[in-house]
């Protein structure tokens, strides 16, 4: 499975399927699909009633897989997701029960509304794919995601995710309203006989994808522009970012930067290339790395939220400008003032008029 060839294709009909269920929300649907085919756990935010329980139930349907639901609510406790030790009288010892976490996607509905002690429970299986319990290391299986929603509005019986925990998550994905026309189809649409998504992955599949995903060639001068990027927000002054420097206490970590190539690659393949070109890096600069950001007193006091403050900081950063330049097997090779590629890397497929990557 070739990351310009089959690949693709299947990731676009996954999509389809998704778009199938959900109205109005391509942009989110592709996000979604990128964290699932860069292998990233996704936070949905949005206002009550945008779909973003189906949006993560449709998603989960489609990549196939075992899938599991947990709601947030302020009396769960740890033991409620990653599981706990059962004493059992017949035996006169312990027996290990595990949780919900263990399946290929868990949807964690409305998950700041539990209290921090609980959240903190999913770090261990979102960063190292495994809980401990009774001194003991459960893998979860494999493929293995973290869907979670939130409601961005609400202030009673509500608790923030701590920074810690929102540096685990690849992409957060704000869902916005949809159009009035987009509205009533989805009125038209949901009200008689809603219709119910088709698997169209499975798991090996998918990991098969995760795969085509990680051979996307990232020309040298692309993954430079992508360091530039998160580097701006730990010192935008020295990026020509200057007004918005007041606006951050933290910037982004090198996370962000490994997050931002891999969402990148995803997304190259999710649009049927074999190489990532600068703007598929900028179209992913406000999910990857907003979430990341500590918003200053300033910022607060002035209303500018982490989104803001990246699409101010984004522009700053010139990107590469890629050049057309073909070898003897017709592959792009040249990025104009760029580097030459790693030794051993091997490019895809041309790119279009004026843009190609090595």
């Amino acid at each position: 499975m070739t990351p310009s060839g089959d690949a693709g294709a299947l990731a676009e009909r996954a999509l389809f399927e998704m778009k199938r269920i959900i109205v109005g929300q391509d942009r989110v649907l592709e996000r979604m699909l990128v964290a699932v085919l860069a292998g990233g756990h996704c936070l949905l935010e949005g206002v009550p009633g945008v779909a973003k329980t189906l949006a993560a139930e449709t998603l989960a349907t489609v990549v196939g897989g075992s899938f599991a639901r947990v709601q947030f609510t302020p009396d769960l406790v740890p033991s409620d997701i990653v599981g706990t030790r059962i004493y059992r009288p017949s035996t006169e010892g312990f027996d290990i029960e595990l949780g919900p976490v263990m399946a290929n996607v868990v949807l964690a509905d409305e998950i700041n509304r539990a209290p921090a002690k609980v959240q903190s429970a999913l770090l261990e299986v979102m960063a190292e794919g495994q809980v401990s319990i009774g001194g003991r290391s459960h893998p979860v299986p494999a493929p293995f995601m973290v869907l979670a929603t939130q409601n961005p509005i609400e202030s009673e019986g509500v608790y923030q995710l701590p920074e810690a925990q929102r540096d685990r998550f690849l992409l957060k994905i704000d869902v916005g309203y949809p159009t009035e026309a987009q509205e009533l189809a989805v009125l038209y649409r949901m009200s008689v006989d809603p219709p119910r998504p088709s698997p169209v992955l499975d798991t090996g599949r998918l990991i098969a994808l995760r795969r085509s995903a990680e051979l996307v060639f990232v020309h040298d001068e692309v993954a430079r522009y992508a360091v530039r990027l998160v580097a701006a927000t730990r010192d935008p002054l020295a990026y020509g970012a200057g007004d918005v420097a007041r606006l951050i206490a933290y910037g982004a970590g090198p996370r962000a930067t490994l997050g931002l190539v891999a969402a990148a690659r995803a997304l190259a393949l999710l649009r049927g290339r074999g190489y990532v070109l600068p703007g598929d890096v900028r179209d992913l600069a406000v999910d990857v790395m907003a979430h990341r950001l500590v918003p200053s007193f300033d910022a607060l006091a002035d209303g500018v939220d982490a989104a803001t403050i990246v699409g101010r900081i984004v522009p700053a950063v010139p990107a590469p400008r890629i050049a057309p330049s073909q070898d003897d097997e017709g592959n792009a090779l040249a990025a104009v003032g760029g580097a030459a590629p790693h030794h051993g890397e091997q490019s895809r497929d041309a790119g279009g008029p004026g843009e190609a990557v090595a």
